[in-house]
């Protein structure tokens, strides 16, 4: 049985990442910064540009240092900063 997250691309980091939503497989204990890099590594410096600004909520607890190591079936949110309100 293989671990998985869901990562949930919010705004901008959707449009950089090409698409909305997605499951991806986690390389043993991962954690949120490793993860980010391998999607910058995969798809390109756009997405490295957004990720850098965004919010990242691991099961609806924010991850600022990006340390957190996910566990299987876990839901990752990126959110670029939003304006107005």
């Amino acid at each position: 049985m293989t671990a998985q997250v869901t990562v949930r691309w919010f705004a901008a980091a959707g449009e950089a990442a090409g698409r909305a939503e997605e499951v991806v497989e986690l390389d043993g204990a991962t954690t949120t910064g490793e993860l980010l890099a391998r999607a910058v590594a995969e798809r390109g410096e756009r997405l490295g540009r957004v990720v850098a600004a965004c919010s990242v909520l691991v099961d609806g607890t924010v991850d600022r240092d990006r340390t957190r190591v996910l566990e299987p079936g876990g839901t990752v949110d990126v959110l670029p900063p939003f304006a107005g309100g």
